[in-house]
């Protein structure tokens, strides 16, 4: 495990000690207050909290099994995560009904009490609040579905604990509304819940990760001047981690090539989504009939430039070799042009968002930087003494490589 990972799960683990610390000075806190004012809602309420504290003890463990790699678990036990999750949104379920029973069935036995219970309940609603956003907050930070589980289910705290402030507000402006608000805050639980567990459900029976990050990983590779096109991909979570594979098209035959193209492509996908744990690309060479050439142009007239990177235009020329003809061409203005340093890097890098298929120049740029990047991204470069854009064409139309057309390797 890398370092920020484990850095990450220590974070995670703190996180969870915390959750079972608050969860217990809750159940204290509630029960004694029961006790004293002989509310059955704060005992309901106590009777929560207690059953938070098996949610927090199952998160402690979850994060730490999740953590660990073998043989026989070769994609890790990140799901243990969502398995915690699923627990936690039965808790709830299980919360929902006991206060549903007590708001419906039990009567109500409340002694006098002082005006400072009050106060104590209403802290009671105040702490939850705020570390159930913070523990939300921290599992949406560092992805983890147990975190913003528990979160969700201090979320659920604040409203069992408000509806006894108010219940006992009530009865002590001899206006009691408790059970009322109990079922209210039972159809949120409830609410909280099925959403909790549909999401742990998800990703257990291997659903697929949302549009939204497979359209982020698409755009990602597609990007890579290597990649012709993408032809499937699927992913999945995992825990707080993401397995990706990608069925893609590139633009060499070299399995080299290829196997140095797809790690780049990893790593870029690494950074456009940190949470991935695993990508496997399958490749396959690129077989069509159409070629894109890249020519440096002096005028619209079809003048090839002598200059690579002071060019001011580029002629994109597809070709369709099976056909022998020109099915589209097009001019674009070279925007590095009055660069003073590095026009040539520059003005490749922008050509390889066009995705030619080969490159052709007056210049040798081969063994030189625009050469570097272009053979790096698999993209041909060849040398012509040809001065008009119509002749190298029709010589690139007569035969595969015209006499006045140079391969520069």
């Amino acid at each position: 495990m890398a370092d920020s990972e484990q850095k990450d799960s220590r974070i995670l683990l703190r996180v969870a000690v915390f959750s079972l610390l608050v969860n217990i000075g809750l159940v204290l806190v509630k029960f004694l207050l029961s006790v004293s004012t002989g509310s059955l809602s704060l005992k309901a309420d106590a009777v929560h909290s207690f059953i938070d504290i098996f949610g927090s003890g199952a998160l402690i463990l979850g994060l730490i099994i999740s953590r660990r790699k073998s043989s026989a678990f070769p994609y890790g036990l990140y799901k243990v995560e969502n398995v915690v999750a699923v627990i936690i949104s039965f808790l709830l379920f299980a919360t929902a009904y006991e206060i549903m029973y007590q708001a419906v069935f039990a009567q109500s036995e409340i002694h006098a009490f002082s005006v400072w219970v009050l106060v104590l309940v209403a802290i009671l609603v105040l702490v939850p609040f705020l570390f159930g956003r913070y523990e939300v907050r921290m599992g949406m930070k560092f992805n983890s579905p147990s975190l913003i589980a528990d979160g969700k289910n201090f979320t659920a705290d604040v409203l069992s604990s408000t509806v006894v402030f108010f219940g006992l507000l009530g009865q002590y402006l001899q206006f009691p509304v408790d059970r009322i608000a109990a079922v209210l805050v039972v159809i949120l639980i409830v609410k909280a819940g099925w959403d909790i567990m549909v999401s742990g459900m998800r990703v257990l029976l291997d659903a697929s990760i949302d549009h939204q990050t497979l359209d982020t990983i698409r755009s990602t590779i597609i990007r890579d001047p290597a990649v012709v096109d993408v032809k499937k991909i699927s992913g999945r979570n995992s825990g707080r981690y993401v397995f990706v594979e990608a069925d893609i098209t590139l633009r060499t035959s070299s399995l080299e090539k290829a196997h140095t193209i797809s790690e780049r492509i990893e790593k870029e996908i690494l950074k456009a989504v940190p949470n991935v744990d695993r990508t496997v690309i399958h490749y396959e060479p690129w077989h069509d009939s159409k070629i894109r050439y890249a020519v440096p142009l002096d005028d619209y007239k079809g003048t090839i430039s002598s200059h690579f990177g002071e060019a001011p235009y580029f002629a994109l020329v597809d070709i369709d070799s099976s056909g022998r003809s020109v099915e589209r061409t097009e001019v674009i203005a070279n925007p590095h042009q009055q660069v003073v340093k590095g026009k040539g890097l520059m003005v490749a890098n922008f050509l390889l968002a066009f995705k030619p298929d080969i490159v052709a120049t007056r210049e040798n740029i081969a063994g030189r930087g625009p050469g570097y990047v272009f053979a790096e991204a698999g993209i041909e470069t060849v040398q012509t003494d040809t001065g008009e854009l119509g002749i190298f064409i029709q010589n690139v139309l007569i035969t595969s490589v015209s006499p006045s057309v140079r391969t520069v390797s």
